[in-house]
């Protein structure tokens, strides 16, 4: 029994509850009057949270305050001008396909799928570029204020990338990386579900660092584990010292109460025991006697587990009251020793009601089973053959693009069986360091081998490949090139093992991330003067088609991107239907024919722009016909 408290809530304590969930990274540790542990705020963190600008504070180190932190929650925080243009002609099947493939930098990536996928992630995969010393990272920009963040877009260098070699006689190597991963990872952990797992894939060099960084983010409480893969068993022969031959797979979970993995068998010898099956699925037999050695197993150490059951003699009913012509049997072992059942009665009314326990001859005798169904222990060390990353991954890969193209792809039976363990058959999947395309790959496969309909979300910068490599040769000029083309090759090969009565989506609607459709005009006409404005005939931008419209919109106003299209002629203009009444849009001429024949389907949201109606008071007209026809449509303008 607690204690009354005797006294009113502790406000600051509630106040301090309410920003964990809001800002874990802002709550630390601090001790009070009487020298107690509590949790304390770290105000410097939580003014950056809050503020557009970059605040000055106490001076930076590198520990977890490293050199650059708060310039990559500004990063993150602050706000861009940009959009997703699709591509028809680099996609397979765009109207129809639920998978994404984003090319473009990360960071602007995980920023506009805010809105449209906030919580509705289940596994977020992510495998950035380590931090070797020659490796390349992102480069944040953090020179910008947040008003240059959103009116000028284009921030990278004369290559289109925002990436930099981060070589170890750089005096910030460690804190680059750091503030590289720290934006984003904020920004993930917005788009997880509340069951959602995070898994990151790191070798030594950061590890340590990463999991701090983690803890902040996600909370050290969310927390899964820490897996070593062995992908290399030969181990890196170019070391002095050790040879590597192992990574890591992090884990943490967005809420680790609500949280779980799937009861599977990664082992697929192990998968040989379970011959049994019902309606619950497959099972192995375990004898219910208690196996452990020594005393105490014995009637004299438990003897409340020393109890007859009593099975029916066609073995079909089980129980623990006597009843007449029923066998009775006792945990006796071969050499006559009188062991122990492995549960107290009570638990084991529980297993036969839930008809988890049978019983069975054996031997001349009847031998009481506890049903142990298909699962297994997820263990920290992972060592199939199926994960070593050159003869599962890198010949993968290079068989099904027929020429090397790229170095150290993860192997694909690692990111199957990462998928078998944290997703369902109908979960959204992203990988925002997409690299060669292994987990769309996996997400495919996966869905052929159990009929699942994972969909997944790909992001990858369009790295330009070394002129003098294989894959320059072979024709492709970036890595986002040959992560498309695999993930094409793919699921053509998986369409032609598939049985012919079964449907698969293998196809994916590619999306390039591109500075807004809309002029400078739309977002600051206040800095235009009338003179400026009459040339403009619109603030739209004139290369931008109405697709490139459509997809603003749709992030604008927060639906998922990967939704069904069609695309309808309607009194001569073209109209875009997005999953039947959700969106509506029309960029050609909107006529009051076009309202009527639309309004029949009571959209959710219709959108137009200014140049497709006659004349202004057309706009009103317009509103008012709907309101008329489809009273709860929300109809809009650009």
């Amino acid at each position: 029994m607690s204690d009354l408290k005797m006294h009113t809530a502790n406000l600051v304590a509630k106040n301090i509850e309410k920003l964990t969930a809001l800002f874990p990274n802002c709550i630390t540790e601090t001790r009070n009057e009487q020298g107690d542990i509590i949790k304390g705020v770290d105000f410097d963190l939580l003014r950056q949270e809050l503020s557009e600008v970059l605040v000055e504070g106490e001076q930076e180190r590198y520990t977890l305050n490293w050199v650059g932190k708060k310039e990559s929650i500004l990063a993150a925080n602050a706000p861009i001008a940009k959009t997703l243009r699709p591509c028809r002609e680099e996609s397979v099947n765009f109207d129809a396909t639920e998978n994404l493939f984003i090319e473009g930098d990360n960071l602007d990536a995980l920023k506009l799928l805010q809105e449209n996928y906030l919580g509705k992630v289940k596994m977020i995969y992510i495998d950035p570029p380590y931090n070797t010393g020659t490796a390349m990272i992102y480069k944040n920009n953090f020179a910008q204020s947040s008003k240059e963040f959103f009116i000028q877009s284009q921030q990278y260098d004369e290559d289109g990338n925002r990436l930099v070699t981060n070589i170890e006689s750089n005096g910030r190597f460690h804190s680059d990386w750091l503030s590289m991963m720290y934006s984003r990872l904020k920004l993930t952990r917005h788009l997880l579900r509340d069951d959602g797992f995070v898994i990151l894939a790191m070798d030594d060099s950061e590890i340590e660092n990463l999991i701090k960084i983690c803890d902040e983010v996600f909370g050290r409480e969310n927390k899964i584990g820490l897996i070593t893969v062995v992908h290399k068993p030969e181990g890196r022969n170019q070391e002095k010292f050790l040879g590597t031959s192992n990574e890591f797979a992090l884990i943490y979970a967005k809420n680790k109460i609500k949280a779980s993995f799937n009861d599977v068998i990664l082992d697929k010898e192990k998968l040989t025991d379970y011959i049994y099956s019902d309606k619950l699925g497959k099972y192995k037999r375990k004898n219910f006697i208690r196996k452990a050695d020594g005393k105490y197993a014995t009637r004299e150490a438990k003897p409340k587990f020393w109890y007859p059951i009593y099975v029916s003699q066609d073995l079909k009913h089980i129980s623990l009251n006597k009843l007449d012509d029923y066998y009775e049997v006792y945990p006796i072992i071969e050499n006559g020793v009188e062991r122990t059942w492995k549960t107290l009665p009570e638990t084991f009314n529980l297993l036969n009601k839930n008809k988890e326990i049978e019983a069975d001859y054996e031997s001349g005798k009847i031998v009481i089973y506890e049903k142990m169904r298909e699962k297994q222990v997820i263990k920290t060390h992972w060592i199939k053959k199926e994960y070593h990353a050159y003869h599962f991954g890198t010949k993968v890969l290079d068989n099904l693009l027929e020429s090397k193209t790229f170095d150290f792809p993860k192997s694909l039976y690692l990111m199957i069986d990462l998928l078998k363990i944290t997703v369902k058959s109908n979960d959204l999947i992203l990988d925002f360091f997409a690299g060669s395309g292994t987990t769309a790959h996996a997400v495919m496969q996966l869905n052929a081998e159990d009929n699942g309909n994972r969909k997944f979300i790909c992001v990858q910068l369009p790295e330009k490949t070394d002129e003098k490599s294989e894959a320059f040769k072979a024709g492709y000029s970036t890595i986002a090139e040959i992560s498309k083309e695999r993930i094409r090759r793919a699921g053509l090969q998986i369409l032609q093992n598939l049985d012919e009565n079964k449907s698969l989506d293998v196809g994916f609607r590619v999306l390039k991330i591109d500075s807004s459709n809309m002029k400078d005009i739309y977002y600051q006409p206040e800095q235009y003067d009338k003179s400026m404005l009459d040339h403009m005939v619109s603030h739209i931008k004139e290369d931008r088609t109405a697709e490139d419209l459509l997809f603003q919109v749709m992030l604008d106003w927060g639906i998922e991107l990967s939704l069904p299209i069609e695309r309808k002629i309607i009194d001569g203009s073209e109209v875009y239907f997005v999953a039947g009444n959700t969106l509506v849009a029309c960029f050609d001429k909107f006529t009051m024919n076009i309202l009527d024949e639309i309004a029949k389907i009571k959209p959710l949201r219709v959108v137009s722009t200014e140049l497709a109606i006659v004349h202004d008071q057309d706009k009103t007209n317009i509103k008012e016909r709907f309101k008329q026809l489809s009273p709860d449509t929300e109809v809009r303008f650009l």
